[in-house]
């Protein structure tokens, strides 16, 4: 079985505590990427989401100035470079996620997408079931 240092995307781009959500929408923008890992001194501390702008931002009427841990998810699920892509695609499932951090101990070395899944052709049903899975609760906000 593939492992995700075979399928992860190893060059990501963060933001850190001292960013606004402004400065998140506008990189998002910029890599064309729905989500975005916060980082404080190389540390993995949360996640902001293109959902997450929209639903804990803007329809909670907060300024584009907003500090980013206001609005990022800082409760996440995250797996390792040796984690076995069928784990990732029942994590992904289960907790009803998009994206998963790599880490090393606390430190961002990557991230894996369900898109990602999809690129590598993997066999597996598990990521497709993921994505059923996380496409019929959308409408719920995972903090």
């Amino acid at each position: 079985m593939e492992k995700i240092r075979d399928i992860m995307t190893d060059h990501v781009e963060s933001c850190s505590l001292l960013d606004n959500v402004y400065e998140v929408a506008v990189k998002m923008k910029e890599l064309n990427v729905g989500a975005i890992p916060i980082v404080d001194n190389d540390k993995l501390v949360g996640m902001i989401t293109d959902r997450d702008i929209v639903l804990r931002c803007v329809a909670e009427k907060h300024p584009a100035s907003s500090k980013v841990e206001e609005i990022m998810s800082s409760h996440l699920v995250t797996v390792t470079k040796d984690t076995e892509a069928r784990e990732a695609a029942r994590l992904m499932a289960e907790h009803q996620i998009r994206r998963l951090p790599v880490v090393e101990g606390d430190r961002l070395v990557g991230i894996v997408s369900l898109g990602d899944f999809a690129v590598r052709h993997l066999t597996d049903d598990q990521a497709g079931e993921a994505l059923t899975d996380i496409s019929k609760h959308e409408g719920e906000v995972q903090h």
